[in-house]
């Protein structure tokens, strides 16, 4: 019996290498992008089943529309993949972007995962992946560091907890959940922001699969493909259970 796989986003780049993967795999799969002609291009060369959606998930339309077939097909792997850059500051982000990317990052993956994670926990399998990027962990950098993008950045750290979390939640049903966190991937992402990075060194979308699928088989729920000691992401979240672990009703003496 085949299994079925629906991913975001699936006309290009990272969305596109997951297709390209999950088909030669065998999985059936559901497509979703904005673009229905590379929809139709991908389908008419895989070798499995396809369904196709042309849906924009920055729309409460695109994103219900696709909810209800993650919510009445009994999907194996749901890949919350669709993105938008808007790398601005909040004072410069126009307020349509600022909802297009909220959408697309923080609204759509959390109201796809919640409609299949039912039929997933009552069939006793399934993997749902987030893909955010490095970018989550870039809050304490200063500003001569990198350029300040706040609503993208808080949208990736969002799909990082909500993935943390929701493993944990779904522990011991069967039901796996993977962020994958990138760094800079040669795809067309940057080029419709307008941005060159021909010249900065970038991983390929298909390593960024090969990791995703790789760091499911290890148990990762935070998968970083660029990062060699795994120690360092270990660091980080057991200094943030750490403050968690480190709080108290009592007023901290500094602010006395």
């Amino acid at each position: 019996m085949s299994k079925l796989a629906l991913v975001t986003g699936a006309t290009s780049g990272i969305g596109l290498a997951y297709a390209d993967r999950l088909a030669a795999d065998g999985h059936d799969l559901v497509v979703v992008g904005r673009r229905q002609e590379r929809l139709d291009e991908f389908a008419a060369r895989a070798a499995v089943k396809v369904r196709t959606i042309a849906a924009d998930l920055s729309t409460p339309d695109g994103i219900d529309a696709v909810a209800e077939v993650c919510a009445s097909e009994p999907l194996d792997l749901l890949v919350n993949n669709a993105g938008v850059a808007h790398y601005m500051p909040l004072t410069d982000l126009p307020a349509d972007k600022a909802r297009e990317l909220v959408n697309v990052k923080v609204l759509a993956p959390t109201l796809l995962a919640r409609a299949a994670v039912g039929g997933m926990v009552e069939r006793g399998r399934g993997t749902i992946v987030n893909v955010a990027g490095m970018i989550a962990f870039s809050g304490p950098a200063p500003h001569t560091q990198m350029p300040r993008r706040a609503v993208y950045a808080g949208s990736l750290a969002h799909l990082v907890t909500l993935s943390q979390t929701l493993s944990a939640e779904l522990e011991g049903t069967g039901v796996r959940v993977q962020v994958v966190c990138p760094g800079v991937v040669a795809t067309e992402f940057h080029e419709r922001q307008g941005m060159d990075l021909s010249a900065v060194p970038r991983m390929s979308a298909a390593d960024v699969v090969t990791a995703s699928l790789r760091g499911l088989e290890l148990g990762e729920v935070v998968c970083a493909p660029g990062v060699e000691d795994v120690s360092l992401l270990d660091a980080v979240f057991r200094a943030e259970l750490a403050a968690f672990g480190g709080q108290s009703p009592e007023l901290a003496g500094r602010y006395r």
